[in-house]
């Protein structure tokens, strides 16, 4: 039985697909024209941590290496890049957050990114019921659009997960404070370009501000027998 053929026997309450099936060309597509190979070589070096997730936005040591300057020139079109990861054992949807520009994920290790869609949201709402699963193996990057909903991934090991994380410069920075909210989306507004849902279950992003978004089940991704 192949890992993506565990994952679905194991989480029947959800769809998940690989990123090479047709059902992943809404989210994103296969980022394939880069090498990453001098940014993995800086993730063999960091730690998934024993608890919760680490997500570091900007590392310049990996913002100095290939191929940041081609990603900065040719997939975002000159604008400035940051370079840097999120590493953890997460394993429940938690929250969903959407940006207004493409972001790069890169599996250092195997993972399950649980995926929605902007169009989806109802009245600053989304239903967890509208989330798929899409299994992304280790040495893959992916680009998902500025349409669709993510957060951490999951991780499909007992050790956790790792990935590579690329997106405009200053992205996920504190707001300016008093900050004036004057239409519904702004209620979403979390950080630098970050619009977040979170899931009321989840008390550290609700003791945060976050707008509790998400309706039904805080979906968890089971990966073992």
């Amino acid at each position: 039985m192949s890992k993506l053929e565990l994952l679905r026997s194991l989480n029947t309450n959800l769809s998940i697909f690989d990123i090479d099936d047709e059902e992943f060309l809404p989210f994103g597509r296969i980022v394939e024209e880069y090498d990453f190979t001098s940014y993995l070589n800086y993730m063999n070096e960091t730690d998934i941590p024993m608890e919760g997730n680490v997500y570091m936005a900007s590392i310049p040591e990996m913002e100095q290496r290939e191929p940041s300057e081609l990603i900065k020139d040719n997939f975002y079109g000159g604008m400035d890049i940051q370079v840097g990861y999120c590493n953890g054992g997460n394993s429940t949807l938690n929250g969903l957050e959407y940006h207004k520009s493409s972001e790069i994920n890169m599996a250092c290790t195997d993972m399950v990114l649980l995926l929605g869609q902007v169009q989806d949201i109802v009245e600053n709402t989304f239903k967890s019921n509208n989330v798929t699963g899409f299994f992304v193996p280790k040495g893959k990057a992916v680009e998902l659009y500025a349409t669709t909903l993510h957060f951490a991934p999951c991780k499909v090991q007992d050790k956790g997960f790792k990935t590579i994380v690329i997106l405009p410069k200053g992205t996920n920075e504190p707001l300016k404070e008093g900050l004036e909210r004057k239409s519904k989306e702004d209620q979403l507004l979390f950080m630098k370009n970050k619009w977040l849902l979170a899931h009321p279950d989840r008390e550290v992003l609700m003791e945060k501000g976050a707008h509790p978004g998400i309706s039904g089940e805080n979906i968890e991704l089971f990966y073992k027998l």
